[in-house]
């Protein structure tokens, strides 16, 4: 899958896992922090992403400090899915 539509898919993701309907998936910059300042995500939210990482990518994150590696924002994450993606 290209890059851009990476992107975009994860984006219209977090979204619906995440239940943000206050938010757009146009709305969430590449560079915006997930978590504090940014989007607002809370540790609840971090699991979320976790599941959907292994649930839609097939990546399995075990260890919290790896975790914290990857879900810094958009452009971070897809780095992460297009590394180690097994679906």
């Amino acid at each position: 899958m290209e890059r851009e539509a990476l992107k975009a898919q994860l984006k219209k993701q977090i979204v619906e896992f995440l239940n943000l309907m206050q938010v757009k998936p146009e709305e969430i910059k590449d560079d915006e922090p997930l978590f504090g300042e940014g989007l607002g995500l809370d540790s609840i939210d971090s699991i979320e992403l976790i599941v959907l990482l292994n649930r839609e990518y097939g990546i399995d994150i075990k260890d919290p400090k790896e975790g914290r590696k990857v879900l810094v924002d958009v452009n971070t994450m897809v780095d992460y899915i297009e590394a180690h993606r097994t679906k």
